[in-house]
């Protein structure tokens, strides 16, 4: 019998040893949140440092006020939304889908995404962003930049956004 391969080949071997090892990292559901602000908190399941730079994987907690970002792109990295729990407002670049536990949403590099917990009401998903850019600086930042007294200038936060691979639509 043969078999086909497949239409996308497989990525280079990365690891070259002999009969695997043991590498596993578990972190158990009741971790400390790796960020919490007025709106919510963020569990860092896996930081693109955790995985090489492969992938980094959040769980978004959303139990604050209504909000989210406004319609962005990132020039060198994916994000993917997948909804566990309650309603989230999903922008794909091209108009607002409201999600719920099971759906999905991709955008590649390039494309203008949003989120928005609209209703306040509790709601939680994960976002995974590939390659694992070290995003929970961006998200820790903001928080940071929010309490501060004296607010950044518009200069300061163009140069953090970009800095953070993060390009703001109108």
């Amino acid at each position: 019998m043969s078999f086909a391969p497949p239409p996308t080949p497989y990525p280079s071997d990365r690891y070259t040893g002999e009969g695997g090892e043991a590498s596993g990292r578990f972190r158990p559901t009741d971790a400390p949140p790796g960020l919490e602000s007025d709106s919510g908190w963020t569990d860092y399941l896996t930081t693109g440092a955790g995985t090489d730079g492969d992938f980094g994987l959040y769980r978004w907690h959303m139990s604050g006020p209504p909000g989210g970002p406004d319609p962005h792109f990132h020039r060198s990295l994916s994000e993917s939304f997948y909804v566990l729990d309650g309603e989230v407002r999903l922008y794909d670049g091209r108009g607002w889908l409201t999600g719920g536990p099971g759906d999905f949403l991709y955008i590649p590099p390039g494309g203008v995404h949003s989120f928005r917990n609209e209703s306040g009401a509790p709601a939680t998903m994960l976002i995974l962003f590939a390659p694992g850019a070290p995003r929970e600086r961006y998200f820790e930042g903001l928080v940071e930049r929010a309490t501060l007294d004296v607010k950044p200038t518009a200069e300061e936060m163009a140069e953090f956004f970009r800095v953070h691979d993060t390009y703001w639509v109108s």
